[in-house]
């Protein structure tokens, strides 16, 4: 029996849409980026969005402030006393730094 071309077709039950080759955000282990944003909203609290920018000889500061927060964690402390937030969000917020810097063409030594 020959198919009426004037049917409506149902509609399928699954979408589709072309991403498979995409980054995944969601690869982002969760509840682990909200302390890195709360570094970062304090750290522009304190000296203003974006100022880290501008900080000069900023790669090797934002790499001795990392290396800081990781010996402090390493050594056993997990928080920092002066912001109370986690040393690895700051090791991470300030690791966030020096790959913009190089991704910029920041690169002093």
């Amino acid at each position: 029996m020959a198919e009426d071309a004037n049917a409506v077709k149902p509609i399928e039950n699954t979408g589709i849409k072309h991403d498979s080759q995409k980054i995944k955000f969601s690869l982002i282990p969760k509840g682990v980026l909200r302390d890195v944003v709360c570094v970062l909203t304090d750290g522009g609290k304190r000296y203003g969005d974006d100022n880290w920018q501008r900080v000069p000889n900023a790669r090797q500061r934002y790499f001795d402030a990392a290396s800081r927060h990781l010996d402090s964690w390493w050594s056993g402390e997990h928080v920092d006393p002066d912001s109370g937030r986690s040393h690895l969000a700051h090791v991470i917020a300030n690791a966030m730094f020096l790959l913009w810097l190089e991704k910029n063409g920041t690169q002093e030594k």
